[in-house]
C-alpha cells in the first residue's frame, strides 16, 4: 500500500538519509507541482496526457538518481532506508494519480480500442515503450531479476499501479481478463502434435491424453513440484492443450513421483511457490499475474475461442462464452500455497488420507493469488481468515479439509477412485458440464467480481513483493539465506 507521508516529514526524511539538499528541494518542488496539476483538468485530454507524462518522466529520472545516491538497499543504515522508502512512496503516489487519469487512454491506444487482445506481459512492454522512464522495460526487468530481493528498490511497482487502474475501469478490465483467457500461441502450435501423439513433454509439465480425458502431471521434482517463473507458463500451455483438444472432455491435475530424500518414491501435488527464487530476486511480479489471470482463470473459466471478437465496447453483462471442461485434482502428500489455490478452481478433489492443504501467506508476506475471494466460498469467512492470515493447516480428513476435498481415501484406493470419477464426469458430455459451470459462476464469481479483485491484487501484491517484511519472513520461516537454487 502507498504510505502517506506528512508534508513536514518529507524533507527531514530525505536529508536525514544523506541525500544532497538542492536535489531534494528540486524533487519536492517538482513533486508538489505535479501533484497539484493531477488534481485539476485545464487542457484537452491529449495535451493533458503529454504534459503529465513529461512531468512524471522528469520526476522519475530525479527519483532514481536520488535512489542511486544511496548505498545498496541491504547496506543502508536505518536513516538511509527511511529516505529510500520516502522516495519510493512519494513517487508511487504521483504514479497512482497519473495512472488514475491516463490508464484507460493508454490501454485503449495500445489495444487499438480493444480490437487487439494483448497478454499482460506484452501490454507492459508496449506501455514501457510508450512511457519511457515511467514503466520498466523488459531489459530492465531482466537485469532486476539478477539482483537479490533485498537489494531491489521497486521498479516493478509502477507495473502494479498501472494494471490496477486498468482493472478499475470496467471496459478495460474486462477486456484484459478476456485477453488472458485466449489460448497461448505456444499451445496452438503444439495442438496438432498433441492430438496425433496423445502426449506432450513440456519439461516441468507433462500432458497425456487417455481416452476422453487429459492428464497433466507436474514434474518440477527437484523443488517438490513448486511453482515459479519456469513452471507457470508451461502449466498454462498444458491446460490450453486439454481445453483445445477436440476429443477430450475432462482434465486431471496430479503431481509426479519425486526423488527427494524425505519423500522418495511418493507423489506430491504441489509445494507452492518457490520461495528461494523469490528471496534471490528471480521471481518477477508479472509471473504472479500469469497465475491468477491465465492459469487459474482458465481452469475456472476455460479458454476464449479465437472467433470471439472483442472491443472496449463489448457488452459487459452478457453470459461468458468460454470453451471449458471439468477438472479433477488428485492431491497426494500436500497442496501448499499455489497448489491449494488450484483446488479452489477445479470441480472435484480426490485427496490422499493424511495429506494436507495450506495457504502460508502470513509466513511469506504476499497475497495468496485469488484465494482471498475463493476460499471463503468453501470454508466461510472465519475459517478462511484463519487459514490465510493465521497459517491454519487444513488436513484433508479433518472437517475443514473435507470442505475442500470431495473424497479423502487411502493411497492404494486413489487409482480406482480416479477412474470412477473420470467415468462419471465424462458420461454427461461437454454441453451439460460447461453450461452448469457457467451457471454456477453467476453467483459464486462473476467476471466483474474477479476484475475488481484484480484491481486490488495488482496494487497490493506489487508492494508486498518488495517489502522488508517479505525478506524477513523468508529468512525466519524458510531459512532462505542458506538455500540454493
Amino acid at each position: 500500500m502507498i504510505e502517506y507521508i506528512n508534508i513536514d516529514d518529507r524533507k527531514p526524511r530525505l536529508i536525514g538519509g544523506g541525500l544532497e539538499g538542492q536535489s531534494v528541494d528540486l524533487f519536492l518542488a517538482q513533486w508538489s507541482d505535479q501533484h497539484s496539476s493531477l488534481e485539476i483538468k485545464t487542457d484537452s485530454p491529449k495535451l493533458l496526457f503529454q504534459k503529465d507524462t513529461q512531468s512524471l518522466q522528469q520526476i522519475s529520472s530525479l527519483v532514481w538518481e536520488l535512489m542511486a545516491a544511496l548505498p545498496a538497499k541491504s547496506a543502508r543504515a536505518p536513516a538511509e532506508k527511511i529516505a529510500g522508502e520516502t522516495l519510493l512512496h512519494l513517487y508511487s503516489a504521483l504514479s497512482w494519480s497519473y495512472f488514475r487519469r491516463h490508464a484507460t487512454h493508454i490501454y485503449a491506444h495500445l489495444t487499438d480500442h480493444g480490437q487487439q487482445s494483448i497478454r499482460v506481459d506484452r501490454l507492459l512492454w508496449l506501455a514501457a515503450e510508450m512511457l519511457p522512464g515511467i514503466l520498466p522495460t523488459k531489459e530492465q526487468i531482466d537485469v532486476e531479476c539478477t539482483r537479490m530481493l533485498r537489494d531491489k528498490d521497486g521498479i516493478e511497482i509502477n507495473q502494479g499501479l498501472f494494471l490496477s487502474q486498468v482493472f478499475c475501469d470496467p471496459a478495460c478490465g474486462h477486456h484484459l481478463n478476456r485477453s488472458m483467457l485466449r489460448p497461448t500461441l505456444e499451445a496452438q502450435a503444439l495442438l496438432d502434435e498433441f492430438v496425433k501423439k496423445g502426449e506432450i513433454d513440456l519439461g516441468v509439465v507433462k500432458v497425456k491424453a487417455v481416452g476422453s480425458t487429459g492428464y497433466i502431471y507436474l514434474h518440477n521434482e527437484r523443488y517438490l513440484n513448486a511453482e515459479d517463473d519456469t513452471t507457470v507458463q508451461p502449466l498454462e500451455q498444458a491446460v490450453d492443450l486439454i481445453l483445445l483438444h477436440p476429443r477430450l472432455t475432462m482434465g486431471v491435475l496430479r503431481g509426479s513421483v519425486v526423488d527427494h530424500p524425505k519423500y522418495k518414491g511418493k507423489r506430491i501435488f504441489c509445494s507452492g511457490i518457490n520461495l528461494t527464487r523469490i528471496y534471490q530476486g528471480k521471481q518477477s511480479f508479472v509471473s504472479f499475474l500469469f497465475r491468477s489471470l491465465a492459469l487459474h482463470n482458465k481452469l475456472y473459466r476455460g479458454v476464449l475461442p479465437s472467433q470471439e471478437k472483442d472491443s472496449l465496447d463489448y457488452p459487459l453483462n452478457e453470459p461468458e462464452r468460454t470453451h471449458e471442461k471439468p477438472w479433477v485434482a488428485v492431491v497426494e502428500t500436500f497442496a501448499i500455497g499455489g497448489g491449494c489455490q488450484l483446488l479452489l478452481v477445479v470441480d472435484y478433489v480426490i485427496a490422499e488420507k493424511g495429506s494436507y492443504f495450506s495457504l502460508p501467506a502470513r509466513k511469506e508476506g504476499i497475497l495468496p493469488g485469488s484465494a482471498n475471494i475463493r476460499l471463503t466460498r468453501f470454508l466461510g469467512e472465519r475459517l478462511a481468515r484463519q487459514a490465510i492470515m493465521f497459517d491454519k493447516l487444513l488436513y484433508a480428513d479433518s472437517p475443514e479439509g473435507k470442505l475442500i476435498a470431495n473424497e479423502v481415501i487411502q493411497s492404494d484406493e486413489i487409482e480406482a477412485a480416479l477412474e470412477r470419477v473420470v467415468q462419471n464426469g465424462t458420461g454427461s458430455g461437454m454441453v451439460s458440464a460447461g453450461a452448469n459451470r457457467r451457471a454456477i459462476r453467476i453467483q459464486t464469481e462473476p467476471l466483474d467480481m474477479f476484475r475488481q479483485y484484480m484491481a486490488t491484487y495488482a496494487l497490493e501484491q506489487a508492494f508486498c513483493n518488495m517489502s522488508e517484511q517479505l525478506i524477513s519472513n523468508l529468512e525466519k520461516h524458510w531459512n532462505a539465506k542458506e538455500r540454493k537454487l
